[in-house]
C-alpha cells in the first residue's frame, strides 16, 4: 500500500476510527476523573468537619466542667455567716476584714507553686458590690487582687444581679503584657429580707489549652469589645482577626458560625461563640482556630494521585486506540483497493463502511451516555472487539489478533480494580465489615476454580486444612487475598508441580496459612522488591501480569489485622505466609 500524506490518512477509515476513539476515551476518562475527584474533596471536607467538631466537643466539656466547678465554689463563698453579718449590719468597713480567712484562701499565690499549679481552683480577685452596683472598696487591694481604675470599672454592674452572671475583662499583668480574665458574680441574698444585698464578683484565669506549635493544632481565645485575646497570635494578626470577626459577628447568619481564614499566610477553619449569653456583662465570644495545612496536602496528594491514575489510563487508552484502528482497519482498507477494479464491488464495500461507521457511533453514543466511570473506555473497547468477533468474512488470523485484544481489555480491567482499590486504601478510605469468614471454605472454591482452567499442567494439590477455620474478616477481601496467592501458585508453577497449603495457630488469636509451589524461584536480588507496586521479578517476565496482585493482598491483610510475607524462593520452591485474626478477635483487639 502506498504511503498516504497527512491530509488523506486523517481522511482514511483508519484515521477517522482512531481520532473517534480516542476522543471517546478523552471524554470519558476527563469526565471520571472529574467525578472521583469531587467525591473524594466531599470526603476530605466531611472528615475535616467531624475532626474540627470533635475537638471542639472535648473543649466545651472542659469548660463546662471548669465553670460548673467555679460556681461552686463561689457559692459556697456568699453563704459564709460572717460576710452576711457585715453586709447585714451595714458594717461595710468590717466586711472585708471578716471575710479575709474566707476568702484569701482562693486567692493565687505569686508565683503559683508548681505543686499547686492545676490542683486547685485560684482566682485572681474579688470585689463585693454594694446594693447599687458600685464597689465596695477593699481596706488592702495587696490581699484582694490588685485592679487599676479601668478595670474596677469594668466589674460594676447598673444593678445587683439575681443569678449568677459571668463576664470577661481585659487586664494588664504585673510584666506589662496583657491578659483575660473570667468573672462570675453571684448575688447575695439577705437571710432576713430575702432581698439581694450585695454580689461577690471573683475573677479566674480563664481556661487555656496546652501550648502547641502553630499549625499543630486547635487554638483557642476571646474575643470581647472589638479586642481579640489569643497568646500565641502576633499583635498585627491579632489585630486583622478581630476586624473580621467584628463583621462576622454583627452579619451572622443563622447557624452559620464558622469560616475560613487566612492568618500568617495559612488556612485556619476558624468557630466562634458566645460564652455569656443573657449576661450582665459584655458579650464575650470564644474563638478557636484549626489548621488546614495538613487536610490540604493531603487532599492535593489523592488529587495527584487520581489525576495522575487519570493520565495512566488515558495513555493506555490511546495506546490500544491505535493498535485496535490498526488491525481493525486493515480488512477494511483490503477490501475498499480491491474493490476498485470492480464498481458493484466497490459500491458494496463502500456500503459496508458506511455501516460500520454508523455502527461505532452509535456504540460510542451508547457509551457516552450509559458510562461515567474511569472503566468505561475499556467496556467500550471489549464491546466492540467482541461484536467485530462475532462476524463472519475476517481472515483466521483477524480472530487471533482480536482474542488477544479482548485479552489485553480484561487485563486492563483488573488493572483499573487493583488501582482503585489502592488509592481508597491510601486514602483511608476502606472501611471493613468484619464478620466470622470460613478461610477453609474460599480456599476450596478458588482450587475448584483453578482446576476449572483449561491447561495441561497437571499440578498436584496438597491441601493440610481442617474442614472449617473461621478469621476475623470481610468476606470479599479476604476471598481476594487467597486467589491472587493460589493463581500465584498456579501461574509461576511448572507442569507436573506441586501446590501445598498448610495452617496453623500462633497464639489463640492468629491463623497463619502458608501456601508454597514448585518452579522458577524469585531471584535473590528481587525478593526484597516483589510487594512494590508494578515490580515484577525475573520469575514472572515472561508470565502475563501487572504487578499489582502481591502489594494489594499484603495491603488487605495488614488491614485485616494480620500480615503477608514471603518465607523462601530457592531450590524449585516458592512459599508465602498470610496471617489472620481468629473470629474471636478483630485487629483491635475488640471481641467479635
Amino acid at each position: 500500500m502506498n504511503r498516504l500524506s497527512l491530509v488523506e490518512w486523517f481522511g482514511s477509515f483508519r484515521g477517522k476510527l482512531l481520532i473517534t476513539m480516542m476522543l471517546v476515551i478523552t471524554v470519558l476518562t476527563g469526565v471520571g476523573v472529574y467525578l472521583v475527584q469531587r467525591n473524594a474533596a466531599a470526603d476530605a471536607e466531611r472528615d475535616l468537619q467531624q475532626e474540627f467538631r470533635s475537638e471542639l466537643a472535648s473543649l466545651d466539656r472542659a469548660e463546662e466542667l471548669r465553670q460548673e466547678a467555679l460556681a461552686e465554689r463561689c457559692r459556697m463563698l456568699v453563704l459564709n455567716p460572717r460576710i452576711h453579718a457585715a453586709l447585714e449590719d451595714n458594717a461595710l468597713d468590717l466586711l472585708y476584714p471578716s471575710a479575709k480567712d474566707e476568702l484569701r484562701e482562693i486567692i493565687s499565690p505569686t508565683p503559683a507553686s508548681s505543686a499547686d499549679k492545676g490542683a486547685t481552683l485560684r482566682a485572681s480577685f474579688y470585689r463585693f458590690l454594694s446594693n447599687n452596683g458600685s464597689i465596695i472598696p477593699p481596706p488592702n487591694p495587696a490581699e484582694t487582687g490588685w485592679l487599676d481604675s479601668r478595670e474596677e470599672s469594668e466589674i460594676r454592674l447598673a444593678q445587683l444581679p439575681k443569678k449568677q452572671q459571668i463576664g470577661y475583662i481585659f487586664r494588664r499583668s504585673q510584666s506589662g503584657s496583657e491578659k483575660v480574665d473570667e468573672v462570675i458574680a453571684l448575688p447575695i441574698v439577705s437571710t432576713e429580707t430575702g432581698e439581694v444585698i450585695s454580689a461577690l464578683v471573683v475573677g479566674f484565669k480563664p481556661l487555656e489549652l496546652e501550648a502547641k506549635e502553630q499549625g499543630a493544632g486547635m487554638r483557642s481565645g476571646i474575643w470581647r469589645g472589638n479586642r481579640l485575646y489569643m497568646s500565641s497570635l502576633s499583635s498585627f494578626s491579632a489585630a486583622r482577626l478581630s476586624a473580621l470577626l467584628a463583621q462576622k459577628v454583627h452579619s451572622q447568619k443563622a447557624g452559620r458560625n464558622n469560616f475560613a481564614v487566612s492568618i500568617d499566610g495559612a488556612p485556619y477553619l476558624l468557630f466562634f461563640r458566645i460564652l455569656n449569653p443573657h449576661s450582665a456583662f459584655p458579650p464575650a465570644y470564644q474563638i478557636s482556630i484549626y489548621p488546614l495545612q495538613a487536610a490540604i496536602a493531603r487532599q492535593r496528594t489523592l488529587q495527584g494521585r487520581i489525576v495522575g491514575g487519570g493520565l495512566a489510563l488515558l495513555i493506555a487508552g490511546f495506546l490500544a486506540s491505535h493498535f485496535v484502528s490498526s488491525r481493525l482497519s486493515r480488512p477494511v482498507e483490503k477490501l475498499a483497493l480491491e474493490s476498485q477494479e470492480n464498481l458493484v464491488e466497490r459500491r458494496k464495500a463502500e456500503t459496508n463502511l458506511a455501516t460500520t461507521s454508523k455502527e461505532l457511533q452509535r456504540s460510542a453514543r451508547f457509551s457516552a451516555d450509559a458510562s461515567h466511570q474511569l472503566k468505561s473506555p475499556v467496556t467500550v473497547l471489549r464491546a466492540g472487539i467482541e461484536s467485530l468477533m462475532n462476524r463472519d468474512g475476517f481472515p483466521s488470523g483477524v480472530y487471533d489478533e482480536l482474542s488477544s485484544m479482548l485479552h489485553q481489555t480484561y487485563r486492563l480491567t483488573g488493572v483499573i480494580d487493583d488501582l482503585l482499590l489502592l488509592s481508597r486504601m491510601d486514602a483511608g478510605r476502606l472501611q471493613l465489615k468484619f464478620s466470622s469468614v470460613d478461610l477453609a471454605q474460599l480456599i476450596d472454591e478458588w482450587l475448584d476454580d483453578l482446576s476449572a482452567l483449561p491447561d495441561a499442567m497437571e499440578l498436584e494439590v496438597e491441601k493440610h486444612v481442617p474442614l472449617s477455620l473461621a478469621v476475623a474478616g470481610e468476606q470479599r477481601y479476604t476471598s481476594l487475598i487467597m486467589q491472587n496467592l493460589l493463581e500465584n501458585a498456579r501461574k509461576y508453577n511448572r507442569a507436573g508441580g506441586r501446590i501445598c497449603i498448610e495452617s496453623s495457630s500462633s497464639d489463640h488469636d492468629s491463623i497463619i496459612v502458608t501456601i508454597g509451589n514448585t518452579g522458577a524461584t524469585i531471584p535473590a536480588e528481587a525478593q526484597e522488591h516483589i510487594f512494590e507496586r508494578f515490580h515484577r521479578g525475573g520469575a514472572g517476565e515472561n508470565i502475563s501480569g501487572h504487578g499489582l496482585g502481591l502489594n494489594l493482598a499484603r495491603d488487605l491483610a495488614r488491614l485485616h489485622g494480620g500480615d503477608l510475607e514471603l518465607v523462601c524462593s530457592a531450590n524449585d520452591w516458592t512459599e508465602f505466609r498470610v496471617i489472620f485474626r481468629t473470629a474471636l478477635q478483630k485487629p483491635n483487639g475488640a471481641v467479635a
